[in-house]
């Protein structure tokens, strides 16, 4: 390379990282830095110090700088077209292109020291020959520090005010969520336990009525054959309710009312107050004709109170086992899904993380939404950070159900390859307009009312996933009736994984872009 700017290209300055072809040391034209919008309004002195500590390179197509090396240069487009790169899970993904002179990128914030990372944001490649005016990140700190003191402390109030203000919007929406889910839990557990409450009442009351049925027992009323026929039956009755069928309302009231005649028939009173307990154990006539004939005529309605009561004890019996089962079921569910009690960064079985996080949202999600599970089970457990993609499952899901109106269907879809796993997560609504679907990652960006949303669930997801576990979240389809968002995580682990704190670098860059 040879050649020099006024004073300093030819001190062998160091190359741009990952060129595939530079010169450099070209002179610098102070009337062709007048004509940049970066630099139109300095004096000549100005421009003069600019040529004097900067320098031109020309680059063939292929890599100027790239994603992840140290940030040394800050370069302007003189002529020529760049693209804009972002590297997602290991996949240069092309952001942007432009061949608008005047363009910059490179170390940027380099005047903000080493309060930020000081690493290439993206990488920047020469779609054509192209021309850049370059200055060394410590020149171009000097130049903002000494030429526009007062303009340096309010872009770092406002970088550094703007990204406590996301995380501290973040941290809001996160703890309103989990007011959400809090207040659903709470409902979802208060009606087990109300019913399990309900049903130990209930239970009391028959086992006292038992005990007095056991009290006339006792007293003489059954021989010993018919005791022990009584008994027998009593657990027949009991291994019944286990496999009683389930009816529909019809059939159910068309059986209380054959029960309750044949109760008139054999002179039992208030027989269509015990008809509904048979039914619901499915006990029907051929099995009390059976019993009448066991037992004889006079004891008969001491012999069916008494099986009456056997039936409702087993029956709320259940009742008590199924409510706390379910209570346990939602507890459960609440520790897979705040992954309190793990490791930030676990190997897990991706569809424990859906579930738990569908059992979360079921207040919220509602009976006029059918949730269809179309899960690919041979899928093999997942190095993630578990709680923070339970985070991406409840926006994800959360926008969906919003945009149904409560009513229609949301699919949760899995497969995967040696590579990567995929969820998608799609509704039924009326999907996102074409002109702002390119918008809806950004931060603040809400289509919601003021006060119901905050703008940063799609913006925190995509830093959850693409940022934290270099993956993909994209929006693949937006029609009505059809809007399917997917997530894509890389089988091979983030190389960072001591860390379960959200990166730094909250926003999307746009170093490349006009000023």
């Amino acid at each position: 390379m040879s050649g020099g700017s006024a004073g300093a290209a030819s001190q062998g300055a160091p190359m741009p990282q990952g060129t595939s072809s530079v010169a450099e040391g070209l002179p610098c034209d102070i009337d062709e830095l007048r004509t940049l919008f970066l630099f139109e309004k300095l004096s000549d002195s100005q421009l003069a110090w600019l040529c004097e500590r900067g320098r031109v390179i020309e680059a063939e197509p292929g890599m100027v700088i790239v994603e992840g090396e140290p940030a040394k240069l800050f370069l302007v487009l003189l002529s020529g077209e760049v693209a804009v790169i972002k590297r997602v899970q290991g996949v240069d993904v092309e952001i942007s292109r432009t061949g608008h002179r005047g363009v910059y990128g490179g170390a940027w914030n380099a005047y903000l020291g080493e309060r930020v990372p000081q690493t290439y944001p993206q990488s920047l490649r020469a779609l054509r020959p192209s021309r850049f005016f370059v200055l060394d990140a410590d020149q171009f700190s000097f130049l903002m520090r000494d030429w526009f003191p007062m303009a340096v402390h309010l872009l770092e109030g406002l970088f550094f005010g703007l990204r406590n203000l996301q995380e501290t919007v973040g941290q809001r929406e996160r703890l309103l969520a989990l007011g959400a889910l809090s207040a659903g839990l709470t409902h979802e557990l208060n009606n087990p336990a109300a019913a399990a409450v309900r049903a130990t009442a209930g239970l009391r009351e028959r086992v006292a009525g038992m005990r007095h049925k056991l009290g006339l027992i006792a007293g003489g009323a059954y021989d010993k054959g018919a005791l022990t026929t009584l008994i027998r039956l009593q657990e027949e009755a009991a291994e019944r309710v286990a496999k009683a069928p389930t009816l529909s309302p019809l059939e159910t009231s068309d059986r209380e009312d054959e029960l309750s005649d044949w109760f008139d028939d054999h002179g039992i009173e208030s027989g269509w107050d015990v008809a509904p307990v048979f039914v619901q154990a499915g006990l029907g006539v051929g099995w009390l004709d059976q019993v009448a004939e066991l037992v004889g005529d006079e004891n008969l309605p001491s012999a069916v109170r008494w099986l009456g009561y056997t039936v409702e004890t087993e029956l709320l019996m259940n009742e008590i086992e199924d409510s706390t089962t379910r209570v346990s079921t939602l507890v459960g569910a609440a520790k897979q899904y705040s992954q309190l009690d793990r490791a930030p960064f676990q190997t897990v079985d991706i569809h424990d993380l859906l579930k738990s996080t569908l059992v979360m949202l079921g207040r919220k999600i509602g009976d006029g939404v059918r949730v269809v599970k179309d899960f690919d089970r041979s899928l093999a457990p997942i190095a993630v950070y578990a709680a923070e993609l339970n985070q991406v499952w409840t926006n994800l899901i959360d926008n969906a159900v919003s945009a149904m109106g409560g009513t229609g269907t949301l699919t949760i879809r899995t497969w995967g390859d040696d590579e990567a796993v995929t969820v998608e997560i799609g509704d039924t609504g009326p999907g996102i307009p074409a002109e702002i679907v390119g918008r809806i990652f950004e931060p603040f960006f809400t289509t919601k009312p003021v006060g119901e949303g905050t703008g940063l669930g799609l913006d925190i997801s995509w830093r959850i996933v693409v940022n934290k576990h270099h993956g993909d979240l994209r929006v693949v389809s937006s029609t009505p009736g059809d809007t399917r968002f997917q997530v894509r995580l890389p089988r091979t682990p983030p190389a960072d994984t001591t860390d379960a704190a959200l990166p730094a670098d909250t926003t999307l860059p746009a170093d490349a872009a006009p000023a």
